[in-house]
């Protein structure tokens, strides 16, 4: 996991930072992207994949991170933001974000996924990167259990919605509240069970 970074350590950067984002697939909420400079003397231990964790683990990983990494950054696209750019865009959006939100500055970027053309940092692009890069599957724990925390405070604004349960994911719990609530403003309207809802109540 360890070993992206120090193929760019070893080629003469100086400060590694992963990227990951959380929400892609939901019908509601933003979606959410981390940033996280590690340091490479202080690596928190049992990091993974953000889905191969308990919740419980995820937090106690996310204090460890924030606690004990370099630097954390994390960046938000908003649903209408979504709905006008659509998701990929707007995940690199949130992504930029997160970077540009770093109290320290990386010299080297791994990005689950996605390519961040316009940024002048180097970076590659790392396909499944959370399964290959402790950076990134560092910042895939710092976006979800951020982004979860969002949703369950969402959940208090529109308590119908059980979103503290399902985080705004397209689960049938949500798709029945949707078709009997209507969406709300946190909705993805460019999303279909979101626009046929919409359609529904309009």
């Amino acid at each position: 996991m360890c070993a992206l970074e120090n193929l760019a350590l070893t080629e003469g950067y100086t400060a590694v930072g992963g990227i990951d984002e959380a929400g892609r697939g939901a019908l509601a909420g933003p979606v959410v992207a981390a940033c996280v400079v590690l340091d490479p003397q202080d690596i928190p231990s049992g990091i993974l994949d953000s889905k191969k964790l308990t919740d419980k683990k995820r937090r106690s990983l996310y204090r460890e991170i924030k606690d004990r990494a370099r630097a954390v950054g994390i960046g938000l696209a908003g649903p209408r933001i979504i709905d006008e750019i659509n998701i990929y865009n707007a995940s690199a959006l949130a992504m930029k974000r997160a970077v540009l939100n770093l109290d320290r500055q990386p010299d080297f970027l791994l990005i689950d996924a996605v390519k961040l053309y316009d940024i002048s940092i180097s970076s590659k692009s790392i396909f499944k990167g959370e399964d290959k890069s402790v950076s990134i599957a560092a910042a895939s724990i710092i976006a979800k259990v951020y982004r979860d925390d969002l949703m369950i405070s969402f959940s208090r604004r529109y308590p119908q919605y059980s979103f503290q349960a399902h985080k705004g994911y397209a689960t049938e719990a949500h798709r029945k509240a949707l078709k009997m609530y209507g969406p709300t403003t946190i909705h993805r309207y460019s999303y279909r069970p979101v626009h046929e809802a919409f359609e529904q109540w309009k």
